[in-house]
């Protein structure tokens, strides 16, 4: 395994993932930067490796720099103004608030290149940006609901785990789940199901602030502990897993009492590409379904867009990457991707 250098700012922590193998004659390496919610997410390492090695590829170093230990909005603002300083070619954010960080940090921007990925801002600021890559994520919870019909073609109870209020990439992953549940597909239609085609969500959901894998499972181990009446759980994001002999040891034996009791959950995870230790979940029936994302291809793709802006030449609004689905043995007899 090739190991790659570590680069630190004094606000932040970043991880130098490119260094040109050499020099080209007829242009100066550019540089570029990722700007995550949490650099320590395996998403955001995954997409920080992509761009570094597209951009390694083309004599050109990316970056990845945000918060170390979790994600959280302020946090973010003031990795963004240490990058902003640093004269880079590009930046690429993965938003965390859009409304505070357009009224701080992104008012400093000037003439720099700024593109989003993973997490848009929202609509109100998305002029501040070149252009975005990443999931449709509203499409993307829509097939997270699609799981969960396909599970439970009869409906139930549903409880949605998510990261913080104000991501906007998760909020539309939630919009996406119930509109795909209540099978109505306007714009905003987001409000909690309420017995629609018959899901309904518990009160105490969603289960907000999941920010990192002891949260997440605290969350769900006392919900599962103090609930029978959860049918379908489904995460937006892939904290749950991100240590999985952690997730087994802590909810393998609560699965187990419920499963003897037959009122067991359907588990749905939105993650990066899983791992073996990860499909080894699905294969023990721990986890139902993964949804996934093609984490360093988004890497890859934002490194071209800010490499084609930096170069003055046009880029797509969007570029978007597919998804893949993954189904656990022990339910389906088969596990494979799409």
């Amino acid at each position: 395994m090739k190991i790659l250098p570590f680069f630190r700012l004094p606000c932040a922590i970043g991880l130098l993932f490119g260094m040109a193998l050499s020099t080209i004659a007829h242009a100066e390496p550019l540089q570029f930067a990722l700007v995550a919610k949490w650099i320590n997410h395996p998403f955001f390492i995954q997409a920080g490796k992509g761009c570094a090695e597209a951009a390694q590829a083309e004599g050109d170093t990316c970056l990845l720099l945000g918060p170390p230990d979790s994600s959280h909005f302020r946090q973010q603002n003031e990795v963004m103004e240490q990058a902003l300083k640093m004269g880079l070619d590009g930046l690429a954010l993965s938003v965390t608030n859009s409304a505070w960080l357009a009224e701080h940090a992104l008012k400093e921007a000037g003439q720099t290149l700024l593109i989003t990925f993973d997490s848009d801002l929202g609509p109100h600021e998305r002029h501040l940006r070149k252009g975005y890559v990443g999931l449709d994520n509203l499409a993307f919870g829509k097939e997270l609901g699609m799981l969960a019909q396909h599970f439970r073609p009869q409906g139930g109870k549903l409880c949605i785990l998510s990261g913080s209020p104000e991501d906007t990439n998760h909020q539309e992953r939630i919009e996406g789940i119930r509109q795909q549940l209540r099978g109505q597909f306007e714009k905003g239609v987001a409000s909690p199901l309420r017995g629609e085609n018959d899901w309904s969500e518990l009160a105490r959901c969603p289960l907000y602030r999941a920010a990192n894998q002891k949260d997440a499972l605290i969350k769900l181990t006392t919900l599962l502990a103090s609930s029978n009446q959860v049918d379908v759980i489904i995460s937006t994001g892939s904290w749950l897993i991100h240590q999985a002999e952690l997730y087994r040891q802590q909810l393998g034996p609560l699965l187990a009492r419920q499963e003897e009791k037959a009122v067991r959950p359907t588990i749905i995870i939105a993650t990066p590409e899983p791992g073996a230790a990860q499909r080894a979940l699905l294969d023990d029936g721990l986890v139902q379904a993964y949804l996934s994302m093609e984490s360093q291809e988004i890497g890859r793709q934002s490194y071209r867009m800010m490499k084609r802006l930096a170069q003055g030449k046009p880029v797509p609004e969007k570029v978007l990457v597919d998804t893949h689905i993954y189904l656990s043995n022990p339910l389906q007899g088969t596990r494979g991707d799409r």
